[in-house]
């Protein structure tokens, strides 16, 4: 593990008097929706580009009226 991954956020609790007990619940369950987001966070970058991203091309400059005609041959 990295020093980052190691650092445990800081939580703060502004309001009433929770127990000990609440604060280890309250961490848990950020500590548990953050990993959880990271990791969609990295397999959405492992997968690369969808099929859609792949499907794309560069929009091309529009024709201008008549150019088609003015082709020589």
């Amino acid at each position: 593990m990295t020093d980052e991954q190691q650092q445990a956020p800081e939580i703060r609790f502004l309001g009433g008097d929770p127990s000990t007990a609440e604060i280890a619940a309250v961490t848990a369950v950020l500590t548990a929706a953050l990993d959880e987001l990271a990791g969609e966070s990295r397999r959405s970058r492992e997968r690369g580009q969808s099929a859609w991203q792949v499907s794309q091309r560069a929009i091309r400059r529009p024709i201008p009226h008549g150019a088609w005609r003015n082709v020589e041959g």
